[in-house]
């Protein structure tokens, strides 16, 4: 699974200009599942994700984080996010879930943060959406994870 984590002021996603998700601080993240991940991968990240501290303290350092500011989360599936851009010039996505298999995992990630005391926010799988946000820094945070072979 692969994550990007943008810190944000508010993000909201549409589709067909109807917005189904919005949140103000906290953080948009854009999820790739793929092939081979699982609950641990899930339980991993959603874990991460909670305890990141990229919020800013009262003396300007990042040190808090999501549930010490109150913050919220957009979370958005993006199977783009596992394009091979290695050969040619068509991107390959063979990395990808297969879109039952993927979904579930997106739809696991998403309890497993709410789990954690975040409220959640989220968009559609496999839709066509609009994605709006204010990046608040910026800051940006790539992050991925899959669980080591036993």
């Amino acid at each position: 699974m692969k994550l990007v984590i943008q810190r944000v002021q508010r993000a909201a996603v549409r589709i067909d200009e109807q917005e189904v998700g919005a949140i103000q601080t906290g953080f948009l993240i854009l999820v790739g599942a793929e092939a081979g991940d699982n609950q641990a991968t899930v339980q991993h990240l959603a874990q991460k994700v909670a305890k990141l501290r990229v919020f800013e303290d009262e003396a300007g350092k990042m040190n808090l984080n999501i549930k010490q500011v109150d913050g919220a989360v957009l979370s958005v599936s993006q199977f783009t996010l596992l394009a091979d851009l290695q050969h040619g010039n068509r991107p390959s996505f063979k990395q990808a879930g297969a879109p039952a298999e993927a979904n579930h995992n997106y739809q696991c990630f998403n309890a497993a943060l709410a789990d954690q005391g975040l409220p959640v926010a989220t968009g559609e799988f496999g839709a066509d959406m609009q994605v709006e946000l204010v990046n608040d820094g910026p800051a940006t945070f790539l992050m991925d994870y899959q669980e080591p072979n036993a």
